[in-house]
């Protein structure tokens, strides 16, 4: 049977999970759906999440940039989350990152685009009027 790896408190007591169980407990209490938590359910919860940020973050190294310099970095995570269907879900969390000049020339021609189309709008509506 495999081993189960456990941490260590503050009084040297072993642990079952590392993740504080307090901050998990008000994360899980911000939704308006919660209204009790079973210490049961507290503890599982902070399993599974130390679970899959492992497996993440395990993924990602091994597929990442970073394998050959034996360094985990955002961009691996990044492009993990755009890039594995499993992790799709995570590309709102972890945007691959870009430097502020490229997202201002993003944001102007997105601008010109709508302004193209609000102008095109309004010369249909002039020209209907014209009917």
């Amino acid at each position: 049977m495999a081993e189960v790896v456990v941490g260590k408190d503050k009084c040297g007591e072993q642990r079952i999970v590392s993740l504080p169980l307090s901050r998990i407990r008000v994360i899980m209490k911000s939704s308006p759906e919660v209204s009790s938590i079973n210490q049961e359910a507290l503890v599982l919860t902070a399993k599974a999440t130390e679970l899959f940020v492992q497996y993440l973050a395990t993924y990602s190294y091994r597929h990442g940039s970073g394998k050959e310099k034996k360094v985990l970095t955002y961009s691996d995570l990044a492009n993990t989350a755009e890039e594995s269907e499993t992790f799709q879900f995570l590309t709102d969390i972890l945007p691959k990152k870009i430097l502020a000049s490229k997202y201002l020339k993003m944001l102007k021609e997105e601008k010109g685009e709508e302004d193209e189309e609000n102008d095109n709008d309004n010369e249909r509506d002039h020209d209907e009027a014209e009917s």
